[in-house]
């Protein structure tokens, strides 16, 4: 069965994306830490992120680090946090997003269910700066 992020991917659910290539996409996060949180995930359904091979693992890092920069311009931030995950939906994520404290990598403040248009402002702010 497909995850909830193939989903996502492939359309059939609505995703917020600011990026893709032919390997991985990103969007935002529904359930944000903070605002502009975005998800780095591979097209290909990985479960751990120590099964990824190097060149994927590589590319992955770099699109975070490209989105990272560009969060960092678009919110008044100190740091971009960044965490590798697989707990909830087993297909790795690279969760990247804006932080000016360490309060900021408690996942369980992370915000409720976010309404699309606020992640589509978000977005966009990231999106001007890629």
């Amino acid at each position: 069965m497909a995850s909830l992020f193939t989903k996502i991917i492939e359309n059939e659910i609505p995703g917020v994306f600011v990026y893709e290539d032919e390997l991985c996409v990103a969007f935002l996060d529904v359930q944000p830490m903070t605002e502009g949180h975005v998800l780095v995930v591979p097209r290909e359904e990985i479960a751990h992120w120590v099964d990824l091979d190097d060149d994927l693992s590589a590319h992955l890092f770099a699109v975070a680090k490209t989105i990272a920069k560009a969060q960092n311009e678009a919110f008044e931030c100190e740091k971009v946090g960044l965490m590798v995950q697989g707990y909830e939906i087993p297909h790795v994520h690279i969760h990247v997003w804006p932080t000016t404290s360490l309060a900021d990598f408690d996942a369980g403040s992370r915000a409720g269910f976010t309404d699309a248009a606020v992640l589509e402002e978000a977005a966009k702010k990231i999106r001007r700066r890629l």
